[in-house]
């Protein structure tokens, strides 16, 4: 037997161990009755597996570029947490404690705190990494051929990436809102953004909201989708798509240096000539990807290889600066505002003037010493290609789409039930206003009464964003290369 020191299976005698015995096989007529439970079982397996989150396998060899979906997996749990935190407090109007600065109006709340405010009210320094990191991703591959010189390649890959890249975002928020909008319907359920007394007329306002909100180019009207108000960030991953496309074409055929000259002239330009904040984000992620590609061939402009060896001291500091600069205070868009909070007086002189909402050039900076840092901070790399970052990545897409109808319809009456309410709840749903009534001790944003809904929310929110990752999301990707694939010429099909 194992001493106390050992476990069972580290006792050796599991080695020598054969078993001879066998299970008596089952009668005919049972094997019969199994067999034919299975077969009509089977058409539901596509069904029933969503309900058991798949996690990736510990022995999975990751790809060089995990940690990013860890890293995007990790900010859109951001993004949740944020929307819930000022959907809370707003009702309370303590939405601005997490937003201003640590300090501000003599108000100091550990939320509040450098670097430690991105977990609280991160939303928008999330949703900027994920910008950058969109960049660097589209831009992967043809890059690769560029530097290889493999134009055949490379205009199939853009015509591929670029003909899929609408469906692959729009498909999904089709089919979360028309479920939302219908399922509000169905069940009578009273949410702030429904409109129409019927399905019928919903679904028409639906409709023309959604084609207005879809199409890149349009000028006028509302820059929401308001059937799903988080839903903007996906209308400006298409206009940055089509700049990284358009622009990897364009410099397809320059020189390194005229390229990467280019790639840095269109960052400034985006985000100091013209108020195009998405488009630098972007710009800089191919930036990142091509100098991380030269970097693999030992193909780094001299400046930059002059500063391999103070990596580490170089890529700590970003990283610190980051977390600072991801801190923005941004209540509004008033730069006075913003000069009076503690550490951001002399940084306010930095912005630009082509700037309108100030926050998006610190967002900008932040998001890309972030993403230029994590892979090559060892400590910081492993954490976003651990098995919770990566399967968070994996479902990341999902997650951004679902929280906020759990948020509006769901949440909206948990937090009423436990305390957290306005007069619009009161209105409209005075039946859940303080049915199970929670003390609100703790920090800000820490609060037991505003942790308790998340015991139901939280795991509702991550089982339905793996739902709708195997049903919706994954379907859609697919579809998109099945019809381009469908599409093309035979001439072209490999």
């Amino acid at each position: 037997m194992p001493t106390k020191s050992q476990g069972i299976l580290d006792a050796g005698e599991w080695e020598d161990m054969k078993v001879d015995w066998k299970p008596a096989s089952p009668p005919r007529s049972l094997k019969r009755r199994l067999s034919g439970l299975r077969r009509l079982a089977r058409p539901l397996k596509p069904l029933l597996s969503p309900l058991w989150p798949s996690m990736p396998g510990t022995l999975e060899k990751l790809r060089p570029t995990a940690y990013l979906d860890g890293l995007r997996g990790f900010a859109s749990f951001l993004v949740y947490w944020h929307h819930h935190q000022l959907w809370a407090h707003t009702a309370m109007e303590q939405n601005k404690m997490f937003e201003d600065g640590f300090g501000y109006e003599g108000k100091y709340h550990f939320a509040a705190f450098h670097g430690i405010r991105m977990f609280f009210s991160g939303g928008h320094y999330a949703v900027s990494t994920f910008f950058v990191i969109s960049g660097y991703v589209l831009s992967a591959k043809p890059l690769s051929l560029i530097q290889s010189e493999e134009y055949v390649k490379l205009g199939d890959n853009v015509a591929s990436a670029l003909f899929r890249r609408w469906l692959r975002l729009y498909l999904p928020l089709i089919a979360v809102t028309f479920l939302y909008m219908t399922s509000c319907h169905v069940l009578g359920l009273w949410v702030e953004n429904t409109k129409q007394g019927s399905w019928r007329d919903e679904l028409w306002a639906w409709y023309a909201d959604f084609k207005n909100f879809s199409f890149v180019f349009n000028l006028g009207g509302e820059p929401w989708f308001s059937y799903h108000f988080h839903a903007w960030s996906i209308q400006v991953e298409f206009k940055g798509s089509v700049i990284i496309y358009s622009c990897l074409m364009a410099f397809s055929r320059l020189s390194r240096r005229a390229r990467l000259s280019c790639e840095v002239g269109l960052v400034f330009y985006f985000m100091y000539i013209a108020d195009g904040w998405y488009a630098a984000m972007f710009m800089s992620g191919m930036l990142l990807c091509d100098l991380d590609l030269l970097a693999t061939k030992n193909e780094l402009p001299r400046v930059l290889r002059k500063l391999a060896p103070a990596k580490s001291f170089i890529f700590y500091h970003l990283l610190v600066f980051s977390l600072f600069l991801g801190g923005v205070p941004s209540v509004n868009a008033d730069i006075n505002r913003m000069k009076s909070q503690r550490g951001w007086y002399y940084l306010s002189s930095l912005k630009p003037q082509a700037v309108f909402d100030y926050k998006w050039f610190y967002l900008f900076w932040a998001a890309t010493f972030l993403v230029a840092s994590v892979p090559r901070i060892p400590w910081l790399r492993r954490f976003f290609e651990a098995r919770f970052c990566q399967y968070l990545g994996r479902i990341s897409f999902a997650l951004y789409l679902v929280h906020g109808p759990v948020l509006w319809t769901l949440g909206d009456r948990l937090y009423a039930s436990v305390g957290w309410y306005g007069k619009t709840q009161l209105h409209n749903l005075p039946q859940w206003v303080n049915r199970l009534e929670l003390p609100k001790a703790g920090p800000l944003g820490l609060e037991f009464s505003f942790l308790a809904p998340h015991l139901v929310l939280l795991p509702l929110t991550i089982w339905l964003a793996e739902l709708v990752t195997r049903l919706i999301d994954e379907p859609s990707v697919w579809l998109a290369q099945w019809l381009y694939g469908r599409l093309i010429g035979r001439s072209h099909r490999v």
